[in-house]
């Protein structure tokens, strides 16, 4: 007798306040810029941190994205989670969940050079970050370069997606 996964439950109201930062970086090993994608929660939902934490990884895996793995999505056209690039906007959609972010020049230039951007969902809370304020980049850098932030996130590449005219 086998048994089938189920899925996690998942709490939307645990989530909270949802953010994603655009930024792109050089790899040691390449010359071309990569544009990054970070989506975190801030821990400020119905279950604090730690319901944060367990609705992330809910939203996570009953969507295909295993936190401490690395997903190519530009292999699986139909995989449930897509990036889309409209008017200077990346806009991550999945089941559940449609967030937003204003992209920097860079990062515009990065995605549509690669054509896909490399895409880190934490569930590690971070409070301290304030939706629509900019962020330094040396707590940008001290937050996403994290070992627990890395660790506890999922990983994916995702093809960008563009509006046809």
């Amino acid at each position: 007798m086998t048994s089938t996964p189920t899925a996690r439950e998942f709490r939307a109201s645990d989530l909270g306040t949802l953010a994603v930062i655009a930024w792109s970086g050089q790899h040691p090993d390449e010359a071309k810029d990569i544009p990054f994608l970070l989506a975190y929660s801030l821990g400020d939902g119905a279950g604090g941190r730690e319901g944060a934490t367990e609705a992330v990884r809910a939203l996570l895996e009953n969507n295909g994205l295993p936190v401490g793995d690395v997903v190519d999505a530009q292999r699986m056209p139909s995989f449930p989670v897509s990036l889309l690039v409209v008017a200077g906007q990346a806009v991550v959609s999945m089941p559940y969940l449609n967030a937003q972010c204003v992209a920097p020049p860079e990062w515009l230039a990065a995605a549509a050079e690669r054509g896909y951007a490399y895409f880190v969902f934490t569930t590690r809370p971070w409070a301290t970050a304030v939706p629509g304020t900019p962020v330094a980049e040396t707590d940008l850098v001290s937050f996403a370069m994290d070992e627990a932030t890395l660790t506890g996130a999922a990983h994916c590449l995702l093809p960008v997606r563009q509006l046809r005219a």
